[in-house]
Parts: structure tokens; C-alpha cells; sequence
């Protein structure tokens, strides 16, 4: 298993950075070449579940998700969520972490545990694993501070 924490931070309070890398659906402006769908009546809270579909023309895959820990942010104060992976190609669990900063603005991370199926396969290439999420992950998570910011300066 490859273990990734990228973190960033936003010149926004918790709520709408919260609001932004929990819109599911949302995500496919920040991942390249990805569409999220939701597939349950709620796309908040423990229990929501939603696909992520990654692709190049015909060629892609399929990244099923649940949330299993939802803790939104309140009253400026932190919120997380934890999301299981479950697909046949990613696995894994992701920890979502939007904190306020003392200057009112707040700190995005994501921690990642990630195995790429076959499991056995991502023991010897770990290291790459991880650079290769670290890359994307970061690039992602850049790209909502920036829309996050931007909506706040449009206010």
C-alpha cells in the first residue's frame, strides 16, 4: 500500500473549501479526464456512494467510492470525511481534512492509502504509486484551492 498527505491551503474559511472537495460530482472540474456520478439519493453524509470514471476516449475505468465518516466543518470549527474505494483497478481509503487557520482562511488534505489492483503488485512499485498519486493528488487539490478563491473574491 502507497501512503500519500498532500495538503494545501486556501485562501477561504472551512465552509465553502469544504463545500467545494465534498461536491462529488464537482471533482470532475478538478480531475483531468474524470466524471463523478453520484448512485445514491444523497450525494452528503456517511453512506453516499458515487463513481468516479476516468478516460480517454473509450479507454478508461471505473472508481467506485462510499463515504463512511462524515464530519462537516460547524461554528469554524474542522471537518473530515473518510471514503472507501472499492473499484478493481484503485483501493483504498481517503481521509479528507479541512481545518481553519488562525487568519481565517483554511488547510485542505487529503491523507491517501492507495493500492492499485492486482494488490500484489503495488508492494514492489510503492514508491511510484505514491509519487504518481502525490503528483495528481497535489495538482487536484491546487486547482479547488484556486476555484475556492476565486469564489470568494467574486463575493
Amino acid at each position: 500500500m502507497a501512503h500519500v498527505v498532500v495538503a494545501v491551503d486556501v485562501a477561504a474559511p472551512v465552509g465553502p473549501t469544504w463545500d467545494a472537495i465534498t461536491d462529488w460530482p464537482g471533482h470532475g472540474r478538478f480531475a483531468p479526464l474524470t466524471t463523478v456520478r453520484v448512485t445514491t439519493p444523497s450525494a452528503t453524509g456517511a453512506g453516499t456512494r458515487f463513481v468516479a470514471r476516468t478516460a480517454l476516449g473509450p479507454v478508461g475505468f471505473d472508481d467506485p467510492m462510499e463515504v463512511v465518516e462524515w464530519s462537516p466543518p460547524a461554528g469554524g470549527s474542522a471537518g473530515h470525511c473518510v471514503v472507501h474505494k472499492h473499484g478493481r483497478l484503485v483501493l483504498g481509503t481517503a481521509r479528507i481534512d479541512v481545518t481553519p487557520r488562525p487568519d481565517g482562511a483554511s488547510r485542505l488534505s487529503w491523507t491517501y492509502d492507495v493500492e492499485v489492483a492486482p494488490v500484489r503488485l503495488t508492494r514492489p512499485f510503492a514508491p511510484l504509486v505514491a509519487l504518481a498519486t502525490r503528483l495528481g493528488l497535489g495538482r487536484v487539490l491546487r486547482t479547488v484551492a484556486r476555484d475556492v478563491e476565486r469564489g470568494q473574491a467574486a463575493r
